[in-house]
């Protein structure tokens, strides 16, 4: 095919943000028509893309090719089954499912009908993340920080599933390595759900990860510092930077009056080739069904990647 057709179902912040991609590769895919659960929603974002409206998603699961999901996650499991069993292509927002039977379930399903199932973890297609591989070398620390300021929209999971899971799905394929011990904390601030945690991570081959996330708090700051024996990598996802400290050399000299320490070390300054992350991960979908690359991620990394964001929540449930 030359062109993907792609509907996209749940039109509201994400779902928002991949219309205005999605309609933008003209090139790449045609946006056939979109769906939102409140008609008036679906008229407005209609008008303002010019692309159709649906009553009903699998009316527009049946005019397409692949669907992208932007719904919220209790609905995760039950709309890309829908569309894997009409032999649709999915693009699902991260993460895939509240529960990893159902991730697995909608895996199996994928394979056995040869389709193309993407979770949407958008952070993958970060310049600054596509170009970290080169650099990370058996890290022996990895800390990572993602906060933000509360915002009431999101309701149905907490910051395990909502942000958490971003450098976790990141630092597990980094590290290439099984997880040997997981301890977590966490607590509620203002919603149902933990707003708060902390997770530190053990991997067998000796990397220890810690993992701290917050959406209550009053900077938006998204961070992953990596030390290895001779580096320390600082990465940030908002700038789409990497910074690599070494140092030099480090010297003492002695006077009558003080004894001053001397130490010399220097900064290297990645090149990171920067677009939109989103659209990339929309132009590696379409590619991927068209049989021109292969997923980055595998489906099966994908599962364990939610098994241990549940080990996490399952202890800070434990707790709060």
């Amino acid at each position: 095919m030359s062109k993907v057709k792609v509907g996209l179902i749940g039109t509201g912040h994400m779902g928002l943000y991949h219309v205005n991609v999605s309609t933008g590769l003209t090139e790449e895919c045609d946006v056939i028509g979109i769906y939102d659960n409140d008609p008036a929603r679906g008229s407005e974002i209609s008008n303002r893309f010019g692309v159709k409206s649906y009553d009903n998603y699998e009316k527009l699961m049946d005019d397409v090719d692949a669907v992208i999901i932007a719904v919220p996650t209790v609905l995760h499991y039950e709309v890309a089954k829908a569309a894997l069993n009409k032999k649709k292509h999915v693009l699902v927002e991260k993460p895939m499912t509240e529960t990893v039977d159902q991730a697995r379930e909608l895996v199996d399903l994928a394979k056995k009908q040869n389709l193309i199932l993407q979770v949407g973890h958008v952070e993958r297609f970060n310049g600054a993340v596509l170009e970290l591989g080169k650099v990370v070398e058996k890290p022996f620390l990895i800390e990572s920080r993602r906060l933000a300021p509360f915002s009431p929209r999101i309701s149905d999971v907490g910051v395990v599933l909502d942000l958490m899971i971003h450098d976790l799905d990141i630092i597990i394929n980094l590290v290439g390595s099984k997880i040997k011990s997981v301890c977590a904390h966490g607590q509620r601030v203002f919603s149902k759900h933990e707003d708060v945690a902390v997770a530190n991570l053990i991997f067998e081959n000796g990397t220890v990860a810690t993992l701290t996330s917050s959406r209550v708090t009053q900077s938006k700051i998204r961070r992953l510092n990596i030390s290895q024996e001779k580096a320390y990598i600082v990465l940030d996802f908002n700038a789409q930077d990497i910074d690599i400290h070494r140092q030099a050399s480090s010297a003492s000299h002695m006077t009558k009056e003080e004894m001053r320490y001397k130490q010399e070390s220097f900064v290297e300054k990645i090149y990171i080739h920067k677009d939109n992350p989103l659209k990339q991960e929309h132009q590696h979908f379409f590619k991927c069904i068209k049989g021109e690359q292969k997923p980055i991620v595998a489906n099966e990394d994908d599962i364990h990647t939610l098994q241990y964001a549940h080990t996490i929540l399952k202890q800070i449930h434990e707790q709060i």
